[in-house]
């Protein structure tokens, strides 16, 4: 079982990597990983178990996350409709996504971030992902709302970006400079 203890924390080279991509069909080991992120994001969001293991709750956890360096995390997120996505996702890709942008009001938080960090984390209010699930199926998932922001917060951590890179005006030692194309 995943704990705090094995999150990888801010400042940590590992989480201003590109992961790599995950082969298919999944090793036995990125699965035994990927299924132990999904219980860890479960489980975080248990009061009993989140308070007897002390885990913060968390929504999503990206493999950098953990330490390796892969392109896959898990979600555990319900939607406006009360549709849970619950599941693992290999090699997730935006195929498309809405000019429209949005923002969770009162700013984003990080498993690996042990610090509040205000401000407006711009995302696309919708976008469309091709990926691979924890069962080996190819997927299409049109998302909007908080689905669509914790897809884009998880998709970060594989491409090194850390959720305040985003903050427009944000500035600090831990802040890398991102490309304009990706603010």
């Amino acid at each position: 079982m995943l704990t705090m203890k094995d999150i990888v924390r801010e400042g940590d080279p590992v989480l201003r990597q590109v992961a790599e991509e995950v082969s298919l069909p999944l090793s036995e080991d990125d699965k035994a990983t990927l299924q132990k992120m999904l219980e860890f994001v479960i489980n975080s969001q248990d009061p009993e178990i989140a308070e007897k293991y002390a885990l913060r709750p968390g929504v999503g956890l990206a493999a950098p996350q953990i330490g390796i360096s892969k392109r896959m995390f898990a979600v555990h997120v319900t939607d406006e409709q009360d549709q849970l996505y619950s599941m693992g996702i290999i090699n997730p890709k935006i195929i498309s996504h809405s000019v429209e942008e949005t923002h969770l009001e009162n700013g984003e938080g990080c498993l690996s971030v042990d610090r509040d960090i205000p401000g407006i984390v711009p995302r696309y209010a919708r976008i469309t992902v091709k990926a691979t699930t924890l069962e080996e199926e190819e997927v299409t998932l049109r998302l909007r709302g908080m689905v669509a922001i914790v897809f884009q917060h998880e998709l970060d951590h594989l491409n090194g970006i850390m959720f305040y890179d985003r903050i427009e005006d944000f500035e600090d030692k831990l802040k890398k400079s991102v490309p304009s194309h990706l603010r």
